[in-house]
């Protein structure tokens, strides 16, 4: 008789520990089975919340649009159960319509099958979607558990009815609400160079559609007019719109496709349609296969990329340019004079080969990077925004850069001060365009990197170099001044400079070294970025 008491009061102490904070993120897995928040008080009896649907009759993959609507409430948890069995787990799974105010939760071993709020603001209407899994009971009722305040609350709201229809042959498109179906339609095509088979799967007065299409170089893709496809359909999984189809291996009476039994590229791309079916250009590139694939082939897990081979040498080119040569250059030039002042590479300073051996290396990969953009493209692009205007900017002020350093004066004329500034000033210039350049390029659609990541990655590349550039300035400053307090004092004035020299060319000699060590780490980092896409 004891053991029930127990096993009693460690519930009203979970249900008290839960209610001290509530649930006000949404995250209400533990309620899956009772649909009841542990608020510490009973339900209300009367509810003031409706649930409404769009159609009383579903089969398998349709998809129901669920209302949830009445005075302004914190909080909700939405299921759909079999109708016979209301205790039985959640069914199929939902998808949002609006993500700030809802959010998916897996009860039991069902992925997204209840939806609850994702904070306690204050809301008056919730809508979402239903999708009917492949074994659904013949009838299913929503169910609904509201949160008006903490204190009042309603439990498993009784919502429609909705009943499973004889199942339709696999040749007929299922029927589906169209804001339930993303506005991304997937573009299947195989591809040789010139003309494309194309495979749309495209969003239309609700219904999904399934159709064949050419297309030419960079236009609109060509609707054909006869279908070939057979045994067409589609569902949608975990948000997304997948489609599936037959053909024959060979079509002699359909010009324009291709035979199944060779090798092609595979493209796939996805994009908006808006009414009527009009589809829109995809807003990220295609993913692209590496090789060329037989399609009749045996399954297999063939890969792609999202951005072109030569879009990829351009941004890595770009970054071992402008992250790694030229910022090493930079701080050699600028910090290195005296402390290789006697080391010679060549009959020349070593500071300085080693400087303009960095710099002409920028100019060359530069150079090579800035062509490839335009190779890809067959000529200006109008769709990269201020990136290739400021790459063009910056490809001037690289080649401007060593032109003027070959007609540099000597090291006592007099223009050689004007030099130094105007040499200092185009550097400045191009480094700094450079940067803006990189971090508009990094999310073009061509070369899409992740994001924010690319962002932050960046913005601690410049911390990085600035933070370095900082310190040697306190330090050149900080020697210079030791120097001068030895001069002050005309004691033992020889040795002591001779070892304040050599304190400074052992620090910036260390100091170099983390440098280019951390500079090869964000390259790597970015580089490994432009491999995954």
């Amino acid at each position: 008789m004891e053991l029930p008491g127990l096993a009693f009061a460690v519930w009203m102490l979970i249900c008290f520990y839960a209610s001290v904070s509530g649930y006000p993120n949404g995250k209400v897995r533990e309620a899956c089975t009772s649909m009841i928040p542990c608020h510490g008080t009973s339900p209300q009896l009367s509810p003031e919340h409706t649930i409404t649907v769009n159609g009383t009759e579903f089969k398998p993959g349709d998809s129901i649009e669920v209302h949830l609507s009445g005075p302004v409430f914190e909080g909700f948890f939405i299921q759909a159960r079999d109708a016979e069995h209301l205790e039985s787990p959640a069914l199929g799974s939902f998808m949002l319509a609006d993500r700030r105010v809802s959010q998916l939760l897996t009860c039991g071993r069902t992925k997204n099958s209840a939806v609850s709020h994702t904070s306690k603001a204050k809301k008056k209407h919730i809508k979402v979607y239903w999708i009917a899994p492949g074994n659904a009971p013949i009838r299913v009722q929503f169910l609904a558990t509201v949160v008006k305040k903490y204190k009042t609350f309603w439990v498993k709201i009784p919502g429609p009815i909705v009943s499973q229809t004889s199942a339709l042959s696999p040749t007929t498109p299922l029927h589906a609400i169209s804001e339930a179906i993303p506005t991304s339609h997937p573009v299947s095509y195989l591809s040789k160079p010139g003309d494309d088979d194309a495979y749309l799967c495209v969003g239309e007065d609700h219904r999904i559609h399934t159709i064949t299409a050419y297309l030419k170089g960079r236009s609109p893709p060509l609707l054909d007019s006869e279908n070939a496809l057979e045994d067409a359909s589609w569902r949608l999984a975990d948000g997304l719109l997948q489609c599936s189809f037959r053909r024959s291996i060979h079509l002699p009476d359909h010009k324009g496709r291709f035979n199944l039994d060779a090798s092609y590229y595979i493209f796939l791309a996805d994009g908006e349609a808006s009414e009527g079916g009009v589809i829109h250009k995809h807003h990220q590139q295609p993913l692209i296969t590496n090789g060329m694939y037989n399609i009749t082939g045996l399954p297999q897990d063939i890969g792609g990329s999202r951005s072109p081979r030569l879009i990829k040498a351009h941004g890595a080119l770009m970054f071992i340019a402008w992250i790694t040569t030229v910022s090493i250059g930079v701080i050699v030039a600028r910090f290195f004079k005296p402390v290789w002042s006697h080391s010679f590479l060549f009959g020349k300073e070593m500071w300085f080969q080693v400087h303009r051996m960095l710099m002409l290396t920028t100019v060359m990969l530069t150079s090579i990077s800035f062509v490839l953009p335009f190779i890809y493209r067959g000529g200006w692009s109008q769709q990269a925004g201020f990136h290739p205007y400021l790459g063009c900017t910056v490809m001037a002020l690289a080649i401007f850069q060593p032109l003027m350093a070959g007609f540099r004066p000597s090291r006592h004329a007099p223009r050689r001060q004007l030099f130094n500034w105007f040499h200092w000033s185009t550097g400045t210039a191009a480094r700094i365009l450079a940067v803006v350049t990189m971090f508009l390029g990094m999310n073009l659609t061509a070369l899409d990197l992740p994001d924010p990541w690319d962002t932050y990655t960046m913005i601690a590349f410049v911390t990085w170099h600035v933070g370095i550039d900082v310190l040697l300035e306190i330090h050149s400053y900080c020697l210079i001044r030791k120097v001068e307090v030895i001069e002050y004092d005309r004691v033992q004035i020889l040795q002591s400079l001779t070892s304040a020299e050599a304190e400074g060319r052992l620090f910036k000699q260390i100091v170099l070294t983390i440098y280019v060590c951390g500079n090869i780490v964000f390259l790597i980092a970015f580089l490994a970025a432009i491999n995954q896409i």
